[in-house]
């Protein structure tokens, strides 16, 4: 607790004025819609994961050195994002989760309980897959400052860790996010627009030769008699060039130009790069109906031309923010759901806002170089109009 009240003391004030512009340059950058790229649905006001009400995301950005690789001190291009279920309620209150592994060369810590559980405990978090044990363990310091000095209700902790790799641009063997780096996210994590691109455990992510990262979104919709929200958070690292498609045009295929040359730098043969899906709804849903949602994911990935290759991490996990006092009753609790017929429209806002998410990962992200002079360029948003409008596939008022 000491360390908190320092920090809203000092460093604080400095976190939240760079955190606010972080959002300010968040909402100046242009979004795959703001392109002209129709995706189908119905986005939230904010068309991001936050659009589920109480659901905070907080990034830390490690940005620092360039030129040589010198193991232990740079170049960093890395960070660690959070995705807080319930806000500031999230460290008291499981939610309804279930988890779904496309492909398994990756790791997302946790999840074996929540497989057996039913619940999420806790936040998920995601960072680079050298860091999975620091964040792990940090999370669990974190919560323990939480609950005071006594460590009430926080003596056991298994937290959600999902890793991507980023070893192209980043120094990922000298292991730069810390304790400080993840309570930062924790603490900074608020409602509101989602900062996308080069962030958080997404700064030094690659997704179809392009400049890769976070990116996120959101679908209202009607099931039974009632509207209800899905928001998706995806950290995109995979894919190959010729692989990328939107909304069923080959862009990948058309944009040749700039490929980052990952199996130069030492990633093996053949591996296509990895994914982790974070899916949240406000709709009332039991796991083992989160863990199909999850599974749904893959087909937003596969839309836009992802295949989960042998060597790929696509790993998912779904919650449900409507019945946080699910786990409070020590004997029996009672649990709304809908029914699995109703089921149809939360399926396909889910595929449509993990794929809409990956193309604003995409889009969001800037250039970036990294170690060894390693260079991964963004998507050149006059490029991608111009193959869309080739297709015919700019909305209208874009067209021009």
């Amino acid at each position: 607790m000491e360390f908190i009240a320092l920090m809203q003391r000092t460093i604080w004030p400095v976190f939240l004025l760079l955190f606010v512009a972080t959002i300010d340059c968040a909402l100046a950058k242009p979004r795959a819609r703001d392109l002209g790229i129709p995706f189908g649905g119905r986005p939230g006001p904010l068309n991001a994961i936050t659009d589920v009400a109480g659901v905070a995301v907080g990034h830390t950005t490690i940005i620092s050195g360039h030129g040589p690789l010198i193991t232990g001190k740079g170049p960093v291009r890395t960070g660690v994002t959070a995705i807080l279920p319930l806000g500031e309620k999230t460290l008291h209150t499981p939610v309804p989760a279930g988890a779904f592994s496309f492909n398994g060369n990756g790791e997302m810590t946790g999840i074996a309980w929540v497989e057996e559980s039913g619940f999420l405990e806790g936040p998920v978090m995601i960072t680079n897959t050298h860091n999975i044990g620091s964040v792990h363990q940090a999370v669990i310091s974190w919560r323990v400052q939480q609950a005071g000095p006594d460590n009430t209700g926080f003596w056991w902790s298994l937290p959600v860790v999902a890793e991507t790799w980023d070893g192209y641009l980043n120094d990922i063997n000298g292991f730069h996010v810390k304790a400080d780096h993840v309570y930062r996210a924790l603490e900074n994590a608020a409602t509101g627009p989602v900062p996308e691109g080069n962030v958080g455990g997404g700064t030094g992510m690659i997704c179809y030769g392009f400049k890769g990262g976070i990116g996120t979104s959101s679908r209202i919709l009607q099931a039974g008699h009632d509207a209800y929200t899905v928001g998706v958070l995806a950290q995109a690292n995979f894919g190959s060039r010729r692989q990328l498609m939107v909304t069923g045009v080959p862009v990948g295929i058309e944009l040749q130009e700039n490929i980052a040359d990952t199996e130069a730098a030492g990633e093996p043969v053949g591996r296509t790069g990895s994914i982790i899906i974070v899916i949240a709804t406000d709709a009332p849903l039991l796991p083992h109906q989160l863990k199909r949602l999850a599974r749904r994911a893959s087909l937003g990935m596969a839309r836009t031309g992802g295949t989960s290759g042998n060597g790929s991490g696509d790993l998912f996990i779904a919650f449900s923010t409507a019945v946080p006092k699910a786990s409070d009753s020590p004997s029996i609790s009672s649990l709304q759901m809908l029914n699995n017929d109703s089921l149809n429209p939360i399926f396909e806002a889910t595929v449509q806002a993990t794929e809409e998410a990956i193309i604003n990962a995409l889009v969001a992200a800037e250039s970036m170089t990294g170690r060894d002079e390693h260079h991964a360029a963004a998507i050149p948003h006059d490029r991608l109009r111009e193959v869309m409008r080739k297709y015919n596939r700019l909305s209208q008022q874009h067209h021009k």
